[in-house]
């Protein structure tokens, strides 16, 4: 299974796989990346199943025949978080859109994935919303070893603060936290990194719960017909248990440091 980061850094796959391999006798194996990294795996036919975070790309996987079928899992929100100090003024704004026009306002640091992940695919919907001038980049990002060229947006005339590193969610939630600026998380992996780590990172939420930060994640095997090698009975096993009452149970029950992660979506 190729899979977000965020799945695997919040713990989760953790939590729920052992149990599932208890239920069935079958092991999965996690390979973590960004999503969009995640969604080639399924394209290549190097995986059996993805299950990523990115809504419009799923069900473009699906409607170009890469996969069978897209089923819904669970969600949780992307936050903006930064400094206690909030030089950009964005604490408690809803709308990300807005948040971000205003750091740019503002010209306050920025640190971006980069990674074309679903998260810098949800960074780049927000900067297109908040009417901030855009400019097209490409380059070249290393992830274990490999190197890969992305194309993706990013705001004009803003070398001076933004920078985006190509790296996971976690480093990146790291290294802003280092540098006291502000970035984009999914909220699992901010609060396996704010209240599950020693040391703990300073950085606080300032924008959540509009609704352009909803955050839901799809299952989605790997079509046979395009890679007969496949394990497609295995996937659909997995994806018939992670959506069943039991898989969404736990699911719901997954906390950490008392704060619950994912909210279950299948039933």
């Amino acid at each position: 299974m190729s899979t977000t980061t965020s799945t695997q850094s919040s713990g989760l796959l953790d939590f729920i796989l052992p149990e599932f391999t208890q239920d069935t006798g079958i092991r999965v194996k996690v390979i973590a990346k960004g999503t969009g990294a995640a969604i080639r795996d399924g394209q290549d036919g190097n995986v059996d199943v993805i299950f990523v975070h990115a809504r419009g790309r799923e069900e473009k996987f699906v409607a170009e025949g890469w996969g069978t079928k897209r089923y819904a899992v669970m969600h949780n929100d992307f936050v903006i978080i930064g400094p206690s100090a909030d030089p950009a003024g964005i604490r408690g704004l809803k709308d990300g859109a807005t948040a971000l026009a205003r750091i740019a306002a503002e010209k306050q640091g920025f640190i971006s994935r980069g990674d074309d992940s679903g998260t810098h695919t949800k960074e780049q919907n927000l900067w297109k919303k908040s009417g901030v001038s855009l400019v097209e980049r490409t380059r070249t990002i290393v992830k274990k070893g490999k190197k890969k060229i992305i194309s993706y947006t990013m705001p004009a005339n803003a070398d001076t603060w933004y920078l985006s590193i190509g790296q996971g969610m976690g480093k990146t939630v790291t290294f802003a936290d280092e540098k006291q600026m502000y970035t984009m998380s999914d909220r699992g992996t901010y609060i396996k990194y704010k209240y599950g780590k020693i040391p703990a990172i300073e950085l606080e939420v300032l924008c959540e719960g509009g609704g352009d930060l909803a955050n839901p994640y799809g299952i989605i095997p790997v079509n046979p017909e395009k890679y007969p090698h496949v394990r497609h009975d295995l996937a659909m096993k997995f994806v018939t248990w992670i959506t069943s009452e039991k898989g969404q149970k736990m699911i719901d029950g997954y906390r950490l440091e008392g704060k619950q992660l994912f909210y279950p979506d299948a039933l």
